[in-house]
């Protein structure tokens, strides 16, 4: 099963229509997220919390690591950088934070509000190598963009 962008994002935006608590729609995408595509095995958001510092938030799968510094990992980089972390093969990112010893590439999207204000980073971890293309950070980007681009 491999995942229809425009349906997720219509389903996502029916499902998170007037929200704006930030908790509510980052445990909204991560489940629709993660059950939407055979190649997500774990699908979830960290939190910045502070100066350079995320913290686990909603998220589908087994358990992930609790905090991340934004200069450690994928996740640290794509909150460091600003910039979406697409990596096939997780061994050969230097400081890779291994949360789950089955992970095998991801993808890490920084997650911003209004004004450009980083609100944390949105995560998938694949047990499969080169999971991850440039339409799924495109089709990605496009739904955090319009669920969180204005809170």
């Amino acid at each position: 099963m491999k995942v229809d962008y425009p349906t997720l994002a219509a389903t996502i935006a029916s499902l998170t229509e007037g929200e704006t608590d930030e908790v509510a729609l980052m445990a909204t995408v991560a489940c629709e997220v993660h059950h939407s595509d055979d190649r997500f095995d774990w699908t979830g958001f960290y939190r910045v919390v502070g100066p350079e510092l995320l913290k686990i938030g909603p998220y589908q799968g087994g358990h992930g690591c609790l905090v991340i510094p934004f200069s450690r990992g994928v996740c640290g980089a794509a909150a460091r950088t600003g910039e979406v972390q697409l990596v096939p093969d997780v061994e050969a990112f230097p400081g890779h934070i291994a949360c789950s010893s089955s992970t095998r590439s991801e993808i890490v999207l920084p997650v911003f509000g209004k004004g450009g204000r980083l609100i944390g980073v949105f995560d998938i971890d694949s047990d499969l190598p080169a999971a991850f293309t440039e339409e799924d950070s495109d089709g990605l980007s496009t739904i955090l963009d319009s669920v969180f681009g204005g809170l």
